[in-house]
């Protein structure tokens, strides 16, 4: 009875073995990472080799045993950084198993609550004094993604107390991530397979249904105004119009160039406007699938987005230009208004585009653009920017960069800008919520070094002020729900993870 126990004991360890060899190969990790070069020191490239071996492979059982625990990122930041003598210090808790996509994130025990406790203080604290003095007067000019807080304790509008759910049945990279309109439980994320996943993060969070059709990347997709719909574009040169309530595809547009980005018209459902690879914005009728209109411009459309009044769409192409064209809400005519150039040396494509009407900071509309270079831009209303000129405003500007004045007809004047390291993948990038005067004005981002970062505009010094550790790989999209409680983030890997902020007063 004793031998076979030892041998079942020892089969199961062969397995362990086995299925460890299969998941990561560390050895074949380190030769990719350091490769032999002409003028390559046989010892260098040994003892580098023998280092990234090392590396991925207590990597691969930090990741491992951080995916069962059941915990959030906390937990992991806390796990990877514990002292020498951890094992002292912890008595022996019980694992949990990793459960199904879309399950929820169990409370924390006793002992890992006493470690997470600082999780509501991972950024950095408002500027003590009066308020008077957290005003700033200039901007700071660069940062860097693993740019730390220089201080401890975090803003309290973002901080996060862990991990809400995670969707990981997805094999292929997550492009794009988005929840419904105005909603706070309904989200969808396509990927590089071509499928298009739509989820309820409500108890319990679950996959609803997943849209199969398109053939390759899925690029951008919109939600009607009801969420009954999705329209989505990729690739395969294709516009796909699905049902969400039946998980049916019921229109397919066709194109001759990929179709990179989508948006449905804020005030007429009826019309769709779609970027592409031939350089080309053309509105369809959603009910007909027919061209209206279209206009062409001097660069592959790369990301879109419509301000509130559907009068305008703001467009940023391949070469790192915007373009605001004027759109008619009744006949979905089309004409170009304004462009602004991009005024770096090296052309690098607009990642995101996105619109809000108004903002505490610039006092009324602003529109946030992401180029593929790490670069990252605010735009300002018109009447902001009079306001400005008489010098009323409190942020004037300076040499960190370039942000946008809209006027009624289009018109774009760049404010200011954040450079960031530059990116491998479209990563993505979006406002964040719970805008003040004294609170400045953020942006939430992914990252290649698969961390979501959190930026202040206005902060002259350590702007990054917060981020979140969990992804294995880079990080593309990220979208807040409609209840701004709630932060989806995507990654290189087909990982959603939805974050759960931390309440405040």
């Amino acid at each position: 009875m004793a031998e076979q126990r030892k041998e079942e004991k020892n089969r199961a360890s062969q397995e362990e073995e086995e299925e460890e060899k299969e998941n990561v190969d560390p050895e074949l990790f380190s030769c990719l990472l350091q490769p032999l070069t002409a003028d390559y020191d046989l010892q260098y490239v040994g003892i580098r080799r023998l280092l990234l071996f090392r590396k991925a492979e207590s990597g691969v059982l930090h990741r491992r045993d951080w995916r069962c625990n059941g915990k959030g990122y906390m937990a992991y930041r806390n796990y990877i950084s514990r002292p020498r003598n951890w094992e002292s210090l912890q008595s022996p808790s019980l694992q949990g198993t990793p459960g199904n996509s879309g399950r929820w994130i169990p409370p924390p025990s006793s002992h890992s609550l006493l470690f997470e406790v600082d999780s509501w203080s991972s950024g950095r604290d408002l500027q003590s004094g009066n308020p008077g003095s957290s005003r700033r007067t200039s901007f700071s000019s660069n940062a860097s993604d693993n740019d730390r807080p220089h201080q401890r304790g975090a803003e309290p509008a973002y901080s996060f107390i862990g991990m809400h759910c995670i969707f990981d049945q997805c094999k292929a990279s997550v492009t794009v991530v988005k929840f419904g309109h105005m909603s706070s439980d309904l989200l969808a994320y396509g990927a590089s397979d071509g499928t298009l996943t739509v989820c309820t993060v409500s108890e319990p969070p679950s996959v609803m249904t997943e849209l199969k059709g398109h053939s390759k990347d899925v690029t951008d997709f919109d939600f009607s105004s009801n969420n009954q719909y999705i329209a989505s574009s990729s690739m395969d040169k294709t516009v796909r119009v699905w049902v969400i309530s039946k998980g049916l595809c019921i229109r397919v547009i066709y194109g001759v160039s990929a179709q990179s980005c989508i948006r449905f018209h804020p005030v007429n459902n009826n019309f769709l406007s779609v970027g592409n690879a031939n350089k080309e914005v053309t509105v369809f009728n959603f009910s007909t699938g027919r061209i209206i209109n279209k206009t062409v411009l001097d660069s592959e459309v790369t990301s879109m987005d419509h301000d509130h009044t559907g009068q305008l769409i703001f467009c940023g192409d391949a070469q790192g230009c915007i373009y605001s064209i004027r759109m008619n809400s009744h006949t979905g005519a089309l004409s170009r208004s304004h462009r602004h150039r991009s005024t770096s040396k090296h052309k690098s494509p607009v990642t995101t585009v996105q619109y809000r009407s108004f903002s505490l900071l610039a006092r009324g509309p602003v529109l946030l653009t992401c180029t593929q270079d790490g670069n990252l831009s605010f735009f300002r209303s018109g009447v902001a920017m009079k306001e400005w000129e008489r010098g009323c405003h409190p942020y004037p500007y300076t040499h960190l960069g370039q942000c946008v004045a809209l006027e009624i007809q289009g018109y774009l004047t760049l404010r200011c800008s954040l450079k960031l390291n530059p990116r491998i993948h479209s990563i993505r990038a979006s406002f964040c919520p719970l805008l003040s005067l004294e609170k400045g004005e953020y942006i939430v981002t992914g990252s290649d070094d698969s961390n979501v970062y959190f930026y202040d505009l206005t902060r002259p010094k350590h702007t990054c002020v917060n981020k979140l550790q969990g992804h294995r790989f880079s990080v593309i999209g990220v979208a807040w729900n409609h209840g701004e409680n709630l932060l989806a983030s995507s990654d290189f890997y087909g990982t959603v993870i939805v974050w759960k902020r931390s309440k405040t007063s």
